[in-house]
């Protein structure tokens, strides 16, 4: 903050303002084999500076609505510009030249915007302490939004031909900033409301065990967000869709995602958005476009395993911390990352100094794994469709079957277009200072195979043999 006092707290409008300046310089150069460290290489460079000057602040009103401000400059620097003219092409038509003109030039853009939002909270508590639902809690953050993009007009000419005369019947435009590094700047003015209510409902029950009398504090619906915004630029269909969105916990690890767009505005006969609401068209007030359905459950060993069966230093699920240091997803959907450059699933660093003392025993009995589902539905009607076009369902797994060894896969079912979808299965083999992998797809346009053996040392990387079949192809 800019103007932040050296001791206390922040407060008001002016302590909480915060200034930036950044400066971007580029030099793009786009070329061939042909033309690479030669002087035809510079030929179609092009450089230029973009100066950016951010501010926000932000205060409290009445101390109950929390109000930001914000806005941005940019002044951008262009080392050539171009010149358009139109041509006659000798068949009654006329075709636009570009001229290159060198040197400085610069043009400034400028935005802004502004919000305010509070918290306004709802409790129920309930007069009988024998009752399972103790409190109810209803958390509501309503805010609206402002933003405005002005229209700079001024960098822009009119296409005449090149005495400067009007040839052409169509009234056209051009920027001489076309084509330079950071393009032009808008010709289109744009203002908007943006309007949107934020949810959650938690509530305090009583535990199943009677031996317990703290109250237990859950989520019923972790997130209900409603948005929806208004152009106020704009000559027709101002509001955009209202856009629902909401997380609701079913089970344990298991949260239902929900999301609808609901279109205030009426179809014509074509199928077309009209500037007329549907209501006054005879129908709803809002007509469903489009709804969709996810959740994600997860199970692994250790969801069946005693709370004292675990050493305190033992992870939760050695593959899935493993997969997460790769750049996995958490859940493992789509399988452990692969490098593709060599098809493997392993960390490319150097692999620390490994402890020889493994607990082999747990592998006798308890096999390390875990298994994944995800469930994905996608609704569509914005155009009287009526039609699910998207519902699959994913499953994907590891199973450890030694300190060493590893074997998963993907696979899934697409209900919509009836088949398989994307299967993959992996085979992992860490051979201590060496690695191996296994990853074949065995079924679908995208059927391959890839096998590749290694140096896990970053230095010796380069001493490894592989094998592999591409997809077929496709034509």
């Amino acid at each position: 903050p800019f103007f932040a006092p050296s001791l206390g707290a922040k407060k008001g409008l002016i302590h909480n303002i915060n200034l930036q300046y950044n400066l971007r310089g580029e030099n793009r150069i786009a070329t061939t084999d042909d033309d690479f460290l030669t002087s035809k290489m510079f030929d179609g460079a092009i450089s230029g500076l973009r100066h950016s000057i951010p501010i926000s602040t932000n205060f409290k009103i009445a101390n109950y609505f929390s109000v930001g401000l914000n806005a941005n400059y940019d002044e951008s620097w262009v080392f050539e510009t171009y010149r358009q003219f139109l041509e006659d092409n000798g068949s009654g038509g006329f075709n636009t030249v570009r001229d290159t003109v060198s040197g400085f030039d610069a043009y400034r853009t400028y935005n802004y915007g502004a919000s305010i939002g509070t918290t306004v909270y709802g409790n129920w508590k309930s007069t009988n302490k024998e009752s399972k639902i103790q409190a109810i809690r209803h958390v509501m953050r309503p805010s609206v939004t402002y933003s405005a993009n002005p229209s700079f007009e001024q960098y822009y000419d009119r296409l005449l031909d090149e005495q400067g005369l009007d040839v052409s019947e169509e009234e056209r435009f051009y920027s001489r900033f076309e084509g330079t590094l950071y393009n032009a700047p808008g010709r289109v003015y744009s203002s908007s409301l943006g309007i949107g209510i934020q949810n959650t409902l938690e509530a305090k029950v009583r535990d199943r065990d009677s031996t317990k009398t703290e109250l237990k504090k859950i989520s019923l619906i972790k997130s209900f967000n409603v948005n929806t915004s208004y152009n106020l630029a704009g000559d027709s269909l101002n509001w955009s869709p209202l856009q629902l969105r909401g997380v609701i916990p079913i089970y344990k690890n298991i949260d239902l995602n929900l999301d609808a767009n609901l279109d205030p505005y009426a179809l014509d006969n074509t199928n077309q958005r009209i500037d007329r609401f549907n209501i006054d068209n005879g129908g709803s007030l809002f007509r469903l476009t489009r709804a969709g359905a996810r959740f994600n459950f997860r199970l692994s060993s250790t969801d069946f395993e005693k709370q004292t069966d675990k050493k305190e230093d033992q992870p939760d699920d050695p593959l899935q911390n493993r997969n997460l240091q790769n750049g996995g997803r958490e859940d493992d959907l789509f399988g452990a990352s692969i490098d593709y450059a060599d098809g493997t699933t392993y960390d490319q660093r150097e692999p620390e100094k490994e402890n020889v003392d493994i607990d082999k025993t747990r592998y006798r009995f308890k096999i390390p794994w875990n298994l994944n589902f995800a469930y994905t539905m996608t609704y569509n009607n914005a155009q009287r469709q009526n039609e699910i076009n998207n519902q699959s369902l994913m499953v994907s797994g590891d199973v450890e079957l030694s300190p060493r060894w590893s074997v998963g896969g993907n696979t899934g079912y697409d209900f919509a277009n009836k088949g398989a979808s994307f299967t993959t299965l992996r085979f992992n083999r860490d051979l201590e200072s060496w690695r191996l992998s296994f990853n074949w797809t065995p079924i679908g346009p995208q059927n391959s195979w890839f096998f590749f053996i290694g140096i896990k040392s970053g230095a010796l990387s380069d001493i490894k043999w592989d094998q592999r079949k591409q997809p077929d192809p496709q034509f």
